[in-house]
């Protein structure tokens, strides 16, 4: 098992920066605020021939109120879990009272603790330090994240920590990781995304609040679940644009699409008791655009009456036709009706978008798709398809080929992508059918061939 290290401390002292710097990512939002990173961000960090796993963590506080409780018990969760913690202070601020607290608290943890101080720019190392032997957590590390000052001798400090559990990775954790299902989770704000993660892994694994716009960051969660593989993301809320004011929520955003990116399969998370608004509709467009295969939750659907079951049930089809090829599930996050029959449409959703499609069966498709339905006439002459194959996965595109294929309308389109969804069972994925116009061999020929006979009688 690869070594797990907790990035703690309170507030605003930088271990967003940090685990920014250590996995040379931007897995962690990082801004001039404090609070910012709520739940527990995991990352892997590269030591010549060993990794670790990296956790940031919110911070700290002295202070109670309900998401201050929640922030202290992620970072406590993370405590738990960590062989080392690195305990980041800040330099340029000095030792606060809010440190002495927490150092307090990781004295009677018992594991082992590297006191990091941190924003140390432009001021010997020795003045930084000074103030923060007081503690009693042995010689402080002192660096500046932001500039990656003192970045080598905390790795050497590291190592020297841990020597008994810095290990280096094995063969099976290098392995391809092709298989493993890479599914995000995706709503508005408030419809209960990470309460149905909590209720997926059994744990509270990220923050569950009664607060729009709770998860800022997209977090990801290796999981493992009837011998399959997943990395669940669970992703910020997003707003309608005309809503987002703050840096942060539009860092969010891009945060939510780069997970749609990288995403095999999304669950699109709805609100049964608010039905299907603009918002939805916003991100059900996102998520066709991006092509990812969809599963549709229905959250909150305990406590409805059956009246008002029919009205959800008949909006869902009304109002997201487009959809129309994912399987919807009316669940109780909460609760946990319903949560388990997803699974069974996420691995169809991503069996059937990564499904491999030999080219002859495609072209046997489409010759009794036009058979069935012929496509239209352009300047009175046919559109004639040639063959078709396999021009990607995640999702199926199918390169079709033939003469005038730039006139095919969107309706005869359409009427492919479907045929080719029932007949080859495709189920949660789009289809996306692209079309390659051939040349035509015989272009120019008979201009070619006057050219020659022009010049044929100007002979002496």
């Amino acid at each position: 098992m690869k070594p797990i290290i907790a990035l703690v401390g309170r507030p605003n002292v930088g271990k967003s920066t940090l685990f920014n710097r250590l996995t040379a990512s931007r897995d962690a939002l990082v801004a001039d605020h404090s609070g910012l990173t709520r739940d527990r961000i995991y990352g892997t960090v590269k030591l010549e021939d060993s990794s670790f796993i990296l956790i940031d963590t919110g911070g700290l506080t002295d202070y109670s109120d309900n998401m201050s409780d929640l922030m202290r018990k992620q970072a406590q969760l993370a405590i738990e879990e960590a062989d080392l913690i690195f305990f980041l202070v800040d330099g340029r601020s000095g030792l606060t009272a809010a440190d002495e607290a927490v150092a307090d608290n990781l004295r009677n943890v018992g594991k082992p603790v590297l006191l990091v101080v941190n924003k140390s720019e432009g001021a010997q190392r020795e003045m930084v330090a000074a103030d923060f032997y007081s503690l009693g957590l042995g010689e402080p590390q002192v660096i500046s994240a932001s500039q990656g000052r003192g970045m080598s001798l905390l790795m050497d400090s590291l190592k020297q920590a841990l020597p008994s559990v810095i290990a280096m990775e094995s063969e099976e954790e290098k392995q391809d990781s092709s298989n493993t299902i890479r599914l995000a989770v995706l709503g508005r704000p408030n419809v209960g995304k990470s309460t149905l993660i909590n209720r997926i892994m059994g744990e509270e694994r990220v923050v569950a609040f009664d607060e729009p716009g709770t998860t800022r960051d997209s977090i990801h969660i290796p999981f493992e679940k009837d011998g399959t593989d997943y990395i669940l993301i669970d992703t910020a809320g997003v707003r309608r644009r005309s809503k987002v004011s703050e840096m942060l929520e539009k860092f969010s955003i891009v945060k939510t699409l780069q997970a749609l990116e990288y995403a095999n399969v999304v669950i699109l998370v709805l609100d049964a008791h608010e039905g299907i608004v603009e918002q939805d509709l916003h991100l059900a467009g996102l998520i066709i655009a991006s092509g990812r295969a969809v599963v549709i939750a229905v959250n909150k659907w305990d406590g409805l009456e059956k009246a008002e079951r029919e009205w959800v049930t008949t909006n869902v089809e009304r109002r997201l036709p487009f959809l129309h090829f994912a399987q919807t599930h009316f669940i109780s996050a909460l609760h946990g009706s319903g949560v388990g029959l997803l699974f069974k449409s996420v691995k169809q959703a991503y069996s059937s978008a990564m499904a491999q499609l030999p080219t002859p069966r495609l072209t046997r498709i489409l010759e009794d798709a036009v058979a069935d339905h012929q496509p239209p006439l352009v300047h009175g002459r046919r559109i004639k398809f040639r063959y078709a194959h396999l021009g990607g996965k995640n999702p199926p595109r199918i390169i079709i080929h033939g003469n005038q294929t730039d006139a095919t309308p969107n309706s005869y389109r359409r009427y492919l992508e479907n045929t080719f969804r029932d007949v080859l069972k495709l189920h949660g994925t789009p289809v996306m059918i692209e079309f390659k116009k051939g040349d035509n061999p015989f272009k120019g020929r008979k201009n070619k061939s006057a050219d020659h006979q022009q010049a044929k009688r100007h002979r002496p």
